[in-house]
């Protein structure tokens, strides 16, 4: 069985002899610490000798913290995996877009810990042994939106995403079986999903894969999307599957919504 080469990067040394008491308890995969760096600068310094495939980061540090550590790494020929351990939830957002493969609050928990180092070995591809075919089908291993919700940092599968509208100052995702409320601004997600959604209107995009049929309807009360409204192209609107929602088309979205459906031959 494959064991995870780690180095501890903390500025605290009873921090780092928690981890490395947790890490002796780990099993699936195993662990073994190689190195341990109480900064940034004596962290690069054994990396340039070292063979690491996991750091556990800190985050608050003098001279340069984990994030600016954490992008430096980024640049290496061979780039060790990071795990951000630290007891500041708010750098969750940054950790995961520069490619943090966890984030763990202190006081860390070893079955925590256990389910990092399982996350991190099936990304290195490494051979390790798994407890069940559901602990090694991981989120991590599917394409994710990192979003704040309510505060509340959540991975949502892409796949997993019917559509997203603007409200007020929030947008709400939504999928078959939650409501999220975001902080981000709609044109953020639009541009971090890319290709998977579809604007049909200045508040909201739908997954292209959800776009089930294209109608001219009348406002409803009744519908649990966007009523349409003013610049709206006469009354069209898409419906969203499986939730069977209405959302509102603009004019201007209204034909590359038809194209959509034309290609799907719907």
């Amino acid at each position: 069985m494959t064991r995870l080469q780690v180095l501890i990067v903390d500025d605290e040394d009873l921090a780092r002899l928690r981890l490395r008491s947790l890490l002796a308890d780990c099993t699936l995969p195993g662990a073994e610490v190689v190195g341990e760096a109480g900064s940034a600068a004596e962290a690069l310094h054994q990396l340039s000798f070292l063979t690491v495939d996991l750091v556990l980061l800190d985050i608050q540090m003098p001279g340069l913290d984990g994030l600016q550590l954490a992008e430096r790494l980024r640049a290496l020929a061979r780039r060790p995996m990071v795990v951000f351990v630290t007891a500041h939830a708010g750098h969750a957002l940054q950790a995961f877009e520069i490619d943090a493969a966890d984030y763990l609050t202190k006081p860390v928990r070893r079955a925590r810990l256990q389910e990092a180092l399982l996350r991190v070995a099936q990304r290195l591809g490494a051979a390790v042994a798994t407890p069940s075919p559901a602990a090694a089908s991981t989120p991590a291993e599917q394409p994710v939106l990192v979003v704040s919700d309510r505060g509340r940092v959540q991975r949502v599968p892409v796949a997993d995403i019917l559509y997203l509208k603007a409200e007020l100052k929030y947008v709400t995702l939504r999928t078959a079986t939650h409501a999220y409320v975001l902080d981000d601004s709609l044109s953020d997600l639009e541009q971090r999903l890319g290709d998977a959604v579809l604007r049909v209107h200045r508040n909201a995009l739908v997954a292209r894969s959800a776009v089930r049929k294209l109608e001219r309807r009348a406002p409803s009360a009744g519908d649990g999307g966007c009523a349409p409204g003013e610049g709206d192209a006469e009354g069209w609107a898409v419906q969203v599957d499986p939730t069977q929602e209405w959302l509102a088309v603009s004019r201007r979205q209204l034909a590359q919504v038809r194209e959509l459906l034309a290609s799907d031959g719907l």
